[in-house]
């Protein structure tokens, strides 16, 4: 399935990718060390997600459910 991780801003897609999940779209996002400020991640289950290094400034994470990621 294809992943766009989208800008709640300017509507820009920021990340695509085909994987199984929006989780794993967002890990490897960070992995490539795309900038996701402003990212709409609104009711994202990153449960567990492997952040460290995100750049995550004003995104909107409304609902999303963050626990256990670093």
């Amino acid at each position: 399935m294809k992943f766009e991780i989208t800008s709640w801003k300017t509507g820009k897609v920021l990340f695509a990718i085909e994987t199984t999940s929006l989780k794993l779209a967002v890990e490897a996002a960070v992995e490539k060390k795309v900038n996701l400020s402003y990212a709409s991640l609104d009711g994202a289950r990153l449960d567990g997600a492997s952040l460290d290094g995100a750049s995550l400034d004003g995104a909107s994470r409304d609902g999303a459910r963050l626990d256990g990621a670093s």
